[in-house]
């Protein structure tokens, strides 16, 4: 879908990395640029002290990308980037404003070079304001600052971390979006534009619907245990053989009558106690606890099945470990193959009519440095210099 499309990638860690690599799966050539010390995610394993040879986390944002090192630190690495940049239609980066600045490679100064260019920065915090230069990984600033983190811990809970990488690609979906949307633009314009997006403002909008409440009334219900619920339908039921479901009533009263069938209650909907939202509120640990005792009495197939007649929104409780043998992820493209034959998450989309060939996996650190120094016109003497 993006064959022609080229993407200079100067970033570490997950996010923007994550964005490129979506924009490689789509059929992007993405030159990933990288110090002579590597991107730090090429170290995963090694930093939280595992041996693993493999790296899978790193392999999923950056396959079918080539790696080149140059080291921007110096006048020659800086302008060999830039050379670079002239070629591409997107500089994506992460690194934070001041460090850019010193190295001539702001986006004031290469939209002023290349007026086609799209400049796209990936941050923490975003490029202005007092914390603009603060570092910014997803844990701190689009789960802890941005408030996803308390918002989803149950009330009282100690705060705990989000999982790797979570927040990350979050942003990495928002970032493809606007690079997208100014690619669009630049067809009509035949100019480029900065894009920017950051981990903060992404998680503003990932708890939006909450947020816009509390921007509105100035107050917000807390997360809370399962017979303390705000919509005791909306929530969790352990079937006798030792399964959870997930269960979701939709918007208005038509799934509660489905609901008290499909768990062999109907006379529940006649009650007082739960005949409406706010009698159904009001008596939440007792309605949770009557749901609780109907499903236990079923194991999982039988709920499964008596749910889906009723067409009730629901869903098994997995872990990943069970989603890699789920049949439905499988048949909905949530993996994919690289050449070396092992099976990665897949990008977050497909597309109609186009085979979803194995991956080409990630580069070793500077694998491509020659050819693609080559392609900008660097003899042979250059790129050995340049390379030591």
């Amino acid at each position: 879908m993006l064959r022609d499309l080229k993407v200079v990638e100067l970033a570490t860690y997950i996010a923007a990395p994550g964005a490129a690599g979506i924009l490689a799966d789509w059929g992007a050539d993405v030159v990933k640029v990288e110090s002579p010390e590597g991107d730090p995610m090429r170290r995963f394993f090694e930093t939280i002290g595992s041996d693993h040879a493999a790296n899978p986390v790193f392999e999923l944002d950056n396959r079918g990308k080539r790696s080149i090192v140059l080291d921007i630190r110096t006048p020659a690495g800086a302008q060999a980037l830039k050379r670079l940049v002239a070629t591409a239609d997107i500089f994506l980066t992460n690194v934070r404003p001041a460090a850019l600045r010193r190295a001539g490679l702001d986006h004031q100064t290469l939209r002023a070079a290349f007026p086609r260019l799209i400049y796209a920065s990936l941050t923490g915090y975003g490029l202005t304001g007092p914390d603009a230069d603060k570092p910014g990984m997803d844990v701190a600033a689009f789960w802890s600052r941005a408030g996803v983190g308390a918002l989803t811990a149950p009330k009282g809970a100690d705060p705990f971390p989000i999982r790797t990488g979570m927040g990350d690609h979050v942003t990495s979906l928002a970032t493809v979006s606007a690079i997208l949307a100014a690619i669009h633009e630049r067809h009509r314009t035949g100019v480029g534009r900065l894009v920017e997006t950051s981990l903060l403002r992404t998680g503003a909008y990932a708890i939006g619907s909450d947020l816009a409440i509390q921007l509105h009334f100035g107050k917000l219900a807390s997360t809370r245990p399962r017979r303390e619920a705000v919509q005791p339908l909306a929530n969790f039921f352990q079937t006798s053989d030792g399964r959870w479901i997930c269960l979701l009533a939709r918007q208005g009263a038509t799934d509660w009558p489905r609901i008290a069938a499909a768990v062999g209650r109907p006379e529940l909907v006649d009650d007082p106690r739960f005949s409406g939202a706010r009698a159904r509120r009001e008596n939440t640990s007792a309605l949770v606890d009557i749901l609780d005792e109907a499903f236990s009495a079923m194991d999982y197939e039988t709920a499964a099945a008596a749910l889906d007649a009723g067409d009730i929104t629901w869903a098994p409780w997995q872990t990943p470990r069970d989603l890699v043998e789920d049949p439905q992820a499988q048949a909905a493209g949530c993996f994919v193959e690289t050449l070396d034959g092992r099976r990665s998450p897949a990008a977050p989309a497909r597309f109609s009519d186009i085979d979803e060939q194995p991956r080409t996996p990630a580069p070793a650190l500077g694998a491509d440095t020659a050819a693609v120094l080559a392609e900008l016109g660097y003899s042979k003497e250059e790129i050995e210099a340049l390379r030591t």
